[in-house]
């Protein structure tokens, strides 16, 4: 089997309806920036008032993906190469 290796990152996404839609702007933000996102586990809630007194909440969230080698697979990047 081969061997593969994952990153974690925390996001925190907010919302001014529901925890629930915090998470689901958490998620559509990583899924913006990573790829091949894997487990998404929230780590803490919270709220707070903001500056018109309306509730916002929050969901800190840690992200997990597979890791790609990107720079090793490109010949410009390669440790070898003349670029580097």
């Amino acid at each position: 089997m081969a061997e593969r290796e994952y990153r974690v990152i925390d996001l925190v996404g907010t919302s001014s309806e529901s925890w629930e839609k915090a998470a689901q702007e958490a998620i559509r933000t990583a899924d913006g920036i990573i790829r091949d996102t894997r487990i998404a586990k929230i780590v803490k809630m919270d709220m707070h008032p903001d500056e018109g007194g309306h509730l916002v909440y929050r969901v800190k969230m840690q992200i997990s993906f597979r890791y790609h080698m990107i720079f090793t697979l490109t010949p410009k990047f390669h440790k070898h190469s003349s670029h580097w």
